[in-house]
């Protein structure tokens, strides 16, 4: 029986292949989608479901493959900053949010993540002053500090000390201590946003007591004695202590800038809270997430009367820290030495063992141990090194480490990738290896 000519045979039914792509409901009910729900919000893991389909439909990937293509799309956080290794040496590394919590402080932020009694007194019922435990906590660590208070960051601290104290008034300050900060920011584009005049004296490299005399007048609101933090003037230089300055009869104000509370053989050249105000300071600010090694705060300390007058100035309000910063910062000040102090008091010898086992275990010819030299950053002791260990890589490795999960950030010297010890918890020396191990995959 002859079959029949093509133009009379019956059409044939074809399946679309949009009608093969499984249904939204069905592919997030799918246990890994689903457990991503809870964490990323039902909305972020639909968006995902709704792309792996779109690519299916494309016929990019088979139909089978949606819920894989939708989990492999998804972040595995809601929020986007990603935790990042810190091998660069620095310990106070600004643009890696510079002090790392310790774990009592990280704890203390889960539990006040919820309903806490920041604001109240469990035992009356009654309002109580925020953040008491704090400020407590603070109070104790410098007993010389008559009244304490803290603030959003350590430029806050100076903006409200400038408004309260010097608003249409002076602020009596050395040029060579007028500083740019970060991002370019500049220390007297700050305070006279404030609606203070600044009162400059002495030169760029040389400033006595007796240029400040001259200033001191009716319309001065205080001598602002300034850390510069991050530079060093080397050579024919001099400037003025706070113990000569308080002697002026005008109340001194000390931005110490990093946030050492008191005096540290490890660094002999960083002025601290508690010298400051034993030396006549009416009022110190300080950064909190510094050489404190907390979350970012801004630190006020000093005479009670002072102190309570910026507590209570309008400002002070749109200034104040978060429950979740109160939380932080007390565990900080009450708990273990934090991560930061750890770090810049790391054992140089343990760290050469640590750099040596971790080049045994790449098993990679073109690695290599190295002497290095780590720093404070974040402003802290500017010029002083730490004698650190660290392995050498090759310096193509630099972007896939760093573009990786988890992202590791080091430094290239020289034409080498050195991925330094001393801010790296020996916790992560595997998760570091491993690191490395899929960069030079992905490079071979």
């Amino acid at each position: 029986m002859s079959r029949p000519s093509r133009a009379n045979r019956p059409p044939q039914a074809t399946t679309d292949p949009r009608r093969r792509v499984p249904r939204t409901d069905a592919v997030l009910a799918d246990p890994r989608l689903a457990a991503a729900v809870v964490t990323l919000g039902r909305a972020q893991v639909k968006a995902s479901v709704n792309a792996a389909q779109e690519r299916a439909r494309r016929g990019e990937i088979a139909p089978e493959e949606v819920p894989d293509a939708a989990a492999a799309a998804l972040p595995r956080r809601a929020a986007s900053l990603r935790p990042v290794i810190n091998a660069t040496g620095v310990v106070l590394h600004t643009n890696l949010g510079r002090a790392p919590l310790s774990a009592a402080a990280v704890e203390a932020v889960v539990a006040a993540a919820g309903h806490t009694d920041v604001e109240l007194d469990l035992a009356t019922g009654r309002r109580a002053r925020r953040g008491q435990g704090a400020l407590d906590a603070l109070r104790a660590a410098v007993p010389y500090a008559a009244g304490v208070h803290v603030v959003n960051n350590g430029a806050a601290a100076l903006v409200l000390a400038a408004t309260a104290l010097a608003a249409g008034r002076e602020i009596i300050v050395s040029r060579g201590e007028l500083v740019e900060i970060g991002d370019g920011f500049r220390l007297p584009d700050l305070l006279e946003s404030t609606g203070a005049r600044l009162r400059e004296v002495g030169t760029t490299n040389r400033t006595a007591l007796a240029d400040y005399a001259a200033a001191v007048g009716p319309d001065a609101g205080f001598i602002l004695k300034v850390h510069p933090s991050n530079f060093v003037v080397s050579g024919f230089t001099s400037s003025v202590p706070v113990a000569d300055l308080a002697t002026l009869g005008v109340p001194v104000v000390a931005d110490i800038g990093s946030g050492l509370l008191a005096p540290d053989p490890l660094l002999p050249d960083e002025p601290d809270a508690t010298s400051s105000l034993k030396a006549g300071a009416a009022l110190v600010t300080a950064s909190g997430d510094k050489l404190l090694g907390g979350p970012q705060a801004g630190l006020l300390l000093g005479d009670a009367d002072l102190v309570e007058r910026l507590r209570r100035h309008p400002l002070a309000r749109a200034l104040r820290v978060d429950k979740l910063t109160l939380a932080a910062f007390e565990a900080t000040l009450r708990g273990p030495e934090p991560p930061t102090w750890v770090a810049l008091r790391a054992d140089v010898q343990a760290l050469k063992v640590r750099a040596e086992r971790l080049r045994g275990a790449l098993g990679d010819a073109d690695t290599e141990v190295v002497a290095s030299a780590a720093v404070v950053g974040g402003g802290g002791a500017p010029g002083l090194e730490l004698p650190s260990w660290a392995v050498a890589l090759p310096a193509r490795l630099a972007a896939p480490l760093r573009t990786g999960e988890p992202p590791v950030l080091g430094r290239v010297e020289h034409g080498r990738l050195l991925l330094d010890l001393r801010c790296v918890p020996p916790e992560q020396d595997d998760a570091l290896v491993d690191a490395v191990k899929r960069a030079s995959a992905c490079m071979s």
